[in-house]
């Protein structure tokens, strides 16, 4: 088998693919569901309410500082489960895999999904991969889909927001979309850019221990803070009022978007979430949130009012108001 390179004979079902298949997957992988090798993974559920979600990862370029498109598929679909109040179990994943692409570049993404999958205590169970002719996909592409057990008792939703929620956000904004930017144009600036690709399921589930009258979670990733709070917002229909001074925003990110006219809120982020948390839990969640290292930077923002339903109202540094919209268009492209 020629190891350097994906061939198109990889993806044909045959031999060459079973051998990718059992010579780096399985190894990676190995799980007594994933190992049967069968059409798809078979096993028990505890009784109780289930969360599913599925993503598509397109991320360009693949590789970047604080990660890859690997971990990030393996942590954006961990995270959608936890958004949803649940442990996340078992994940798929598929890859669709361009003719020519580098073994070795394969093999650091895989290696990463399975460390990745390790650290938020997760399995990757079934999976399929596809390799197309050059020039039909640009490199890689990775499907993830993921299942998880929702605790009873916890009822979480973008349309359980209430007046007098306070709003959490568990730490700096905007780090995962200034450095894609960064790497994808090739920007020469001193300051260091880093992902913040982050599973945040031990954090979820940290806050649950403290309360279940959690409302609402969302990680806020293509579209920003900006863009959840307003889906929350006209989901729950009430009023959001954020504080501009409480939002925390690395300098490096922020002075990188003063200079291109980029607005933080509305820069993707890939291990941050927003909680909104009944007023009586809100300070002793956060002082739990800031005790994970995916938390350390967390602050409340604000909190969700009867007035202006469906509008998310900003109150400025300098002490005026302005109301902050959802995003419009799509400001980066290929983002995750």
């Amino acid at each position: 088998m020629k190891k350097d390179r994906i061939l198109l004979d990889h993806g044909s079902g045959g031999r060459m693919a079973n051998r990718l298949i059992a010579e780096m997957m399985l190894p990676l992988f190995d799980n007594p569901m994933l190992s049967r090798l069968d059409d798809g993974a078979s096993f028990d559920i505890p009784d109780g309410r289930m969360a599913f979600s599925t993503d598509s990862y397109v991320v360009d370029p693949l590789f970047f500082p604080g990660g890859n498109i690997g971990d990030l598929a393996i942590n954006g679909t961990v995270n959608d489960i936890a958004m949803c109040g649940a442990l996340p179990l078992y994940l798929s994943a598929g890859l669709i895999i361009e003719e020519g692409f580098p073994m070795q570049d394969l093999e650091a993404i895989l290696r990463s999904m399975s460390i990745s999958a390790e650290k938020a205590g997760v399995k990757i169970v079934t999976g399929d991969t596809k390799v197309v002719p050059r020039g039909a996909a640009d490199k890689i592409f990775i499907n993830t889909s993921g299942i998880g057990q929702i605790p009873e008792g916890v009822n979480v939703s973008g349309e359980n927001a209430r007046p007098g929620d306070k709003i959490i956000v568990s730490g700096t904004i905007g780090d995962h979309g200034i450095t894609i930017l960064h790497q994808r144009e090739g920007l020469s600036f001193d300051a260091q850019m880093k992902s913040d690709s982050a599973p945040l399921n031990h954090l979820v589930a940290r806050m649950l221990n403290i309360t279940k009258n959690i409302h609402v979670l969302r990680d806020p990733t293509r579209g920003g803070v900006a863009t959840a709070l307003n889906e929350i917002a006209a989901k729950s229909n009430v009023g959001i009022r954020i504080r501009e001074s409480d939002i925390p925003v690395k300098k490096n990110v922020a002075g990188f978007c003063s200079i291109l006219g980029l607005d933080p809120l509305f820069v993707a982020n890939e291990g941050k979430l927003i909680a909104f948390v009944e007023k009586r839990h809100a300070d002793e969640v956060l002082r739990a949130v800031k005790e994970d290292s995916c938390g350390r930077d967390a602050r409340i923002i604000g909190e969700v009012v009867s007035l202006h339903c469906g509008k998310v109202i900003m109150e400025t540094a300098i002490g005026g108001e302005r109301i902050v919209n959802m995003l419009t268009g799509e400001q980066l492209p290929r983002i995750c």
